[in-house]
This record gives structure tokens, C-alpha cells and sequence, in this order.
């Protein structure tokens, strides 16, 4: 891919650009990108320390992942839907969805190729086949996955014009002034904590989120949320530039203490409604809410 810098990216070190203007790389991947000549400008390979000029044009080869073994592993699921074509999971808070660093198996995927077998698609290639959306380690909910390529490439349509419906209720700390709203501010990656997204005006890419209060309690709100993109952490950095993090989000400052029942955030995917890729029926399914976040609520009811 090619790069452009702008003025306002003018004097920055190369790593330090690479890592915030390219989505999900952190700044030790965009170091061995430079390390090892993937990253050119002027016609010759940059360092990591060598500082940008506006104007200047990064041309940066991303080479191929390594190898690594996929294995079927007996994880249980629930799931909510499932046919020949796409099959709908409520994944439970600490499950990752695919294998990354840290992670190589026990995650949704190595599941699903053990209940679906070789019927999930391969756009995504090899570590994540089947996977259309994702949704966050310790966040709660429904979680869609393709079981063919024509089934992946009709749900990733929908997410690219919005169409595929995601909602999701959240518990967040204090008391929102308005009954309903909506957050539109770019999200890119934290330009010094990499395991942080944050709102940039700059380097941020358009994210979109609408919520509405269903309850409120002294101290917390239960809210819920309708995405209309689908960055990373957007609900967590939304709120949280609101002044009002998630409730147990141990990233954005939500506070935990007074909540046992919390392993994660207090943040569940609802509802999703989509296209079928079939039939052109429109499905729309449900889970209810996690005991942890029911729990969450019964504790905030006695603080009335």
C-alpha cells in the first residue's frame, strides 16, 4: 500500500507513522516492517528513526503471515442460529474470537472448525476463516460467521453499507444528561498505549455510534447502542470520551470495584439482524442478557 504524508504528519519518526496511521499494527510490528525493508520512500528502505517530511510517500509491503496449524477444538457453543450459510453464536466474556499473539487456540474459531467442519469460508484466510465481525475478548454477545464464501461476501456488504444491524446494551459510569444521542468521532489506534484505540481527529477513521438510555440508576446508566460502523473497541472509546466508560472496562478507566460478578465489561451484543445471503429474508436474532450483567443490574436497582 502506498501512504501519503500530510502536513500535520510532518517531522514524525517512521514507526511512530506507520503504527498510527495503519489500522491494528502496532508500533513493534511497524518497527520490524522497517527492520526488514518492507517500508520505502525516495527509492530506498527507511529506518525506523528516520523522521517524515509532508509530501513524502511511503510505499509499505506487508509480507505474508507464517504458517500456523489450525486445530478443531471441542469448545462449547451456544448457538442461537445456524443453517447451511451463516451460523449466529452468543460468545461468552472471555473468549477470543481468533487466533492472534498471545492466543494461538481456545478461541472461537478453533470451535467452530470443530462444530462446522470445512464448511467456513476462507476470505479471511487462514486464521480466521468464517469470520465476518468481531467482537472484543471480554465483551459478551452475538457474533456471526459464514460458512461460504458467497455467504461471507454478502454479510461483508452489509456491513460496509450498514445494513446489518448490531445492537448492544451497555451499564457505563455516571449519569448521561440526555435521553439519547449519538457519538460521530474518528478511532485509531493509542499513539503511545498499542493496546488502547482512542478518538484522533487526525490519523482516526469515521465511527459512528447511536445510543439511547433504558434505565438509570444513582451513579450508572444503562444504555443501549446501535453501531453504524464497527471499529475497534468504538463503543468503550465513545463512551469513554464521553466521560462515561463502561462499567468494569479496565482499558478506559470503568470502574469494577463494588461488582464481583464482573469478568469483563459490562458491555453485551443483544441483537443482530441481517440480509439472509439465500434467501434475502430478513432474520433478526436475540440472546438475553449475561448473569454477570444481570447481576450488574440488581445491584444498581438497590442503590434507588
Amino acid at each position: 500500500m502506498n501512504v501519503t504524508l500530510t502536513a500535520e504528519q510532518s517531522g514524525q519518526r517512521a514507526d511512530q507513522f506507520l503504527a498510527a496511521c495503519l489500522d491494528g499494527l502496532t508500533r513493534s510490528a511497524a518497527q520490524k516492517l522497517l527492520e526488514g525493508g518492507h517500508v520505502v520512500c525516495r527509492g530506498k528502505a527507511l529506518k525506523k528513526n528516520d523522521r517524515l517530511t509532508v509530501g513524502d510517500q511511503l510505499t509499505v509491503l506487508i509480507p505474508d503471515p507464517s504458517p500456523v496449524e489450525l486445530l478443531p477444538q471441542e469448545i462449547p457453543l451456544d448457538v442461537v442460529y445456524e443453517d447451511e450459510d451463516v451460523i449466529v453464536v452468543n460468545k461468552p466474556v472471555g473468549l477470543v474470537v481468533h487466533p492472534a499473539p498471545g492466543h494461538p487456540d481456545g478461541t472461537l474459531v478453533n470451535a467452530l472448525l470443530y462444530h462446522c467442519g470445512q464448511s467456513l469460508s476462507g476470505i479471511n484466510g487462514q486464521l480466521r476463516p468464517g469470520i465476518v465481525h468481531r467482537i472484543d475478548r471480554d465483551t459478551s454477545g452475538l457474533i456471526i460467521a459464514a460458512k461460504n464464501d458467497v455467504a461471507h461476501l454478502a454479510l461483508a456488504q452489509q456491513l460496509q453499507d450498514h445494513s446489518l444491524y448490531r445492537e448492544y446494551e451497555a451499564v457505563v459510569v455516571g449519569n448521561l444528561k440526555e435521553d439519547a444521542g449519538t457519538i460521530s468521532l474518528p478511532i485509531a489506534r493509542h499513539p503511545t498505549d498499542r493496546k488502547k484505540m482512542a478518538v484522533n481527529h487526525l490519523n482516526g477513521r469515521p465511527a459512528v455510534t447511536h445510543w439511547t438510555v433504558l434505565a438509570r440508576y444513582p451513579g450508572y446508566t444503562h444504555i443501549q447502542c446501535r453501531l453504524e460502523t464497527g471499529r475497534t473497541h468504538q463503543i468503550r472509546v465513545h463512551m469513554a470520551a464521553q466521560g462515561h466508560p463502561v462499567l468494569g472496562d479496565p482499558v478506559y478507566n470503568g470502574q469494577r470495584k463494588g461488582f464481583p460478578e464482573l469478568a469483563g465489561q459490562c458491555l453485551h451484543a443483544r441483537r443482530l439482524s441481517f440480509q439472509h445471503p439465500r434467501t434475502g429474508q430478513r432474520l433478526t436474532v436475540e440472546c438475553p442478557l449475561p448473569d454477570s450483567f444481570q447481576g450488574v443490574l440488581t445491584r444498581c436497582a438497590r442503590l434507588l
